[in-house]
């Protein structure tokens, strides 16, 4: 048999298509030198007729099907990350903070609290920028002044806006909020002492959001008390807090 060639598309069951070239070459040829492309083969002349083994030469036509779906899913990660932190559910929080005053000690404060996606007027807008209501009830444990409590019980509201960063879908965002809080004591301490139970607050903060959607939060908080000059004194107060928020 002397020397030919027969090209055929071969579909595989992995979804990959490949073009198979199959030349007829002498053993001696094969064995003697390299490997040669298939116009070599069908220009040499001097391939003698006989005794012939199937070389083959394989030539994909489409990517590896690994790769293939290695991007489809991160396009689909990608299109799942425009809209994973919509900001819609409500959610339930723990926050530790400190105030520090040097050697007269420092005042360190527990809350807990919800959060409830609020928008007036129309529905919770998805986006970059948000607003929700921080109800919650807080424990503040400072130095005692003479025989007064270590121990102060606040409740609070909070209106508060929110900034998430790439248009609404990074995991990070900015915020702040202004609200009032009142507590079962003035607060006063060897430091500072207030004149009203009654406070206004502010609080600015920034964070990140984990998990699927966004259900875990962490953010690093400051935020300030005081009563606005209504009665005086008014020394106010100022807390680094870090809170966890799970939404539901």
């Amino acid at each position: 048999m002397g020397a030919g060639l027969r090209k055929r598309l071969v579909h595989k069951n992995n979804g990959s298509t490949f073009l198979l070239i199959e030349s007829y070459l002498p053993m001696w040829k094969l064995r003697a030198g390299p490997v040669r492309t298939a116009t070599e083969i069908e220009d040499d002349s001097s391939i003698p007729s006989g005794a012939s083994a199937r070389h083959i030469m394989r030539f994909s036509t489409c990517p590896p099907l690994a790769a293939t779906a290695l991007v489809a899913a991160f396009l689909g990660l990608a299109g799942n990350c425009a809209h994973a932190f919509e900001d819609k559910e409500r959610g339930f929080y723990f926050e530790g903070g400190h105030a520090a005053h040097g050697e007269r000690g420092s005042t360190d404060p527990a809350t807990v609290g919800m959060t409830i996606p609020w928008s007036p007027r129309q529905p919770v807008q998805e986006g970059a920028l948000t607003t929700y209501w921080d109800l919650f009830l807080s424990n503040w444990h400072a130095p005692a002044l003479g025989s007064g409590p270590h121990d102060y019980a606040q409740i609070g509201a909070i209106y508060t806006w929110r900034y998430r960063f790439a248009q609404g879908s990074s995991p990070w965002f900015a915020e702040g909020g202004i609200g009032a809080t009142v507590m079962d004591h003035v607060y006063r301490t060897p430091d500072r002492s207030f004149s009203t139970a009654f406070q206004f607050t502010e609080a600015i903060g920034i964070g990140r959001s984990f998990g699927e959607h966004g259900a875990h939060e962490l953010a690093l908080r400051l935020q300030h008390f005081s009563n606005a000059g209504i009665k005086k004194p008014n020394p106010g107060e100022n807390f680094l807090r870090l809170r966890y928020t799970y939404h539901f």
